[in-house]
């Protein structure tokens, strides 16, 4: 059995920065543009790469309602309506990043592909291998955001309307944030190499963001009784 073709991290850092760059992302998919694009072709519901972009995407999202958020001049309606979209995207980003860890432990035959989408998926490892805290999935989440600052510092550093110090401390931080990134995806290579070896493993965890939940929110909960009382 050949071994499974798992996400490099060179691979995920040109992604997400032609994502970045791409016209109309994130409102729209970006088409497939050529034999580079491999993983676009691979984004089906049963590849890494389709949550890869759904994770992106959901980031992408999340950080300009950020921006939007901070706003002073604007109607408090308009802050509220921002701080529910980052609920929402904040939500799926973590959803994704889940299916990330999903589809790349069942393709490593570390997890019981019966249980993988439970609550508590069974890990299948190899005796001796070491536990790492973080998933890989998790990994490739940071790395997305560390995209969008990467870009967000690059932008900076071309500034016309600031002084040349501000421009040159914005370079300086875009150099910290791109060895970074950097550094995150050498750790993403060496967990899935360890992993394919035997040596790693990473498990699902699943958030349970109860503040979403509209049965665990003790607030939600409450003004749904409210709610059933007065009717």
């Amino acid at each position: 059995m050949s071994a499974p073709e798992l996400p490099a991290s060179a691979s995920l850092i040109a992604l997400h920065d032609r994502l970045l760059a791409a016209p109309g992302w994130p409102a729209t998919q970006p088409a497939d543009s050529g034999p580079a694009d491999a993983q676009i072709r691979l984004a089906n519901a049963d590849s890494p790469w389709h949550w890869v972009l759904v994770n992106h995407r959901n980031n992408c999202l999340l950080w300009a309602e950020e921006d939007l958020a901070r706003r002073t001049t604007v109607a408090d309606a308009a802050i509220a309506a921002n701080k529910r979209a980052i609920d929402r995207y904040n939500q799926a980003r973590n959803d994704a990043t889940e299916r990330v860890d999903e589809c790349l432990l069942l393709a490593l035959g570390l997890v019981d592909a019966a249980s993988v989408r439970s609550d508590m998926p069974l890990a299948t490892v190899a005796t001796g291998a070491r536990l790492n805290s973080e998933t890989a999935g998790s990994i490739i989440d940071r790395m997305s955001i560390m995209a969008l600052k990467v870009e967000a510092m690059r932008l900076q550093t071309l500034r016309g309307d600031v002084a040349a110090e501000q421009r040159q401390a914005s370079q300086a931080k875009l150099a910290r944030l791109q060895q970074q990134r950097g550094d995150l995806g050498d750790c993403l290579d060496v967990l899935l190499a360890e992993a394919r070896a035997g040596r790693a493993y990473f498990k699902v965890y699943r958030q349970f963001k109860m503040y979403n939940d509209p049965r665990l929110n003790p607030a939600l909960v409450a003004e749904q009784a409210a709610q059933t009382a007065q009717a």
